[in-house]
């Protein structure tokens, strides 16, 4: 028979799958008496459980939501990011782990309180996520919770906003979509002093502490995504180059992710890439997927970018000489 510790760990893990259970149940499983497990329900009631129980042939035990989050040794904001992290990765975020992650998805989210499941949908909601790889600055999970709730609620935001020349600035906008690219957080807005559609990232974000009043909905933009990726190219990027690709732009879409960069066709073998990074180094990077796909292509600027590659070609060549090349098998009949 299970310690009193082990066994409320038990009953805990069985309340915890949806459904009722009733007390003969819960005994059964638990090798113990009916009364045992009632106490062992107040236990768990004391420590903060909300465990519900419903009379009748068809009731039972029940783990609901209470007014505050049991105690998981998680607070609300982690809460929320874990919550947000569990959904991101149940739905193929990250490789392998979509079962586990919906199975503790689903466990949480039985217990998380209405206020932070209303955010933590908020955020879902009014998120939309570009495929891609790479790094990129830290964005405060406040931040993105306040912008995701005034984007739900059709509340003006007003915000400092320090530009990619460190420009500080006041912005009143109507917030209407957060985009996630890689590992950068954009803000899709209707700037109220400019007249017009704005992306903002959110790293640069500071939040006034109360939202303005509420907006009726303006119609987004068709070209939504395809506006974050215009504006991160123009102006997120520290170094910025055009790198003219000798395929078709089709075959060069399905090569490299969207995060990559924007690619405009000039014929039907050739093709631009405008792409960028914080550093020649990261950028380096981007352009060699061309090579690692057997694509050709030319750099010509930035001047930076181009005394690297020119740096990387001889130290892959002095990493080879004296090597005996291999020899090429003809294939054909």
């Amino acid at each position: 028979m299970l310690d009193t510790s082990a066994r409320l760990l038990r009953l805990l893990s069985l309340l915890q799958i949806p459904g009722d259970w009733n007390g003969a149940t819960l005994a059964e499983r638990l090798e113990v008496s009916t009364r045992t497990v009632r106490n062992d329900i107040e236990r768990l009631r004391h420590l903060g459980y909300p465990v519900h129980a419903t009379r009748g042939t068809a009731g039972g035990y029940r783990l609901g939501a209470g007014a505050s989050l049991p105690p998981l040794l998680l607070d609300d904001e982690e809460a929320v990011a874990v919550t947000v992290g569990l959904r991101t990765a149940a739905g193929g975020g990250i490789a392998g782990v979509e079962e586990t992650a919906l199975r503790a998805l689903t466990k949480l989210e039985q217990v998380l309180p209405n206020r932070l499941r209303r955010r933590v949908n908020a955020l879902q909601a009014y998120t939309v996520v570009v495929p891609g790889e790479g790094t990129g600055p830290r964005v405060d999970a406040e931040t993105l919770t306040v912008i995701a709730a005034a984007c739900r609620d059709h509340e003006r935001l007003r915000f400092d906003y320090l530009d990619h020349n460190h420009g500080d600035s006041l912005r009143v906008v109507e917030p209407y979509r957060l985009v996630n690219w890689g590992r950068r957080w954009y803000l899709v807005a209707f700037d109220i002093d400019r007249d017009d559609w704005r992306t903002f990232r959110v790293d640069r974000i500071t939040p006034k502490t109360q939202t303005g009043p509420r907006f009726a909905p303006r119609e987004l933009p068709h070209d939504m995504t395809d506006r974050v990726t215009r504006g991160v190219s123009a102006a997120a990027w520290r170094f910025r180059a055009s790198v003219t690709v000798h395929a078709p732009a089709e075959f060069l879409t399905s090569r490299i992710p969207p995060a990559a960069g924007t690619i405009e066709a000039i014929d039907d073998t050739t093709c631009v890439l405008r792409t960028g990074a914080d550093t020649p180094e990261a950028l380096a990077i981007n352009i060699g997927q061309l090579g690692m796909h057997g694509i050709e292509f030319t750099v010509g600027d930035p001047p930076e970018l181009v005394e690297l590659i020119h740096a990387l070609a001889n130290r892959y060549l002095r990493a080879i000489a004296g090597a005996t090349a291999p020899d090429v098998v003809d294939g054909s009949a």
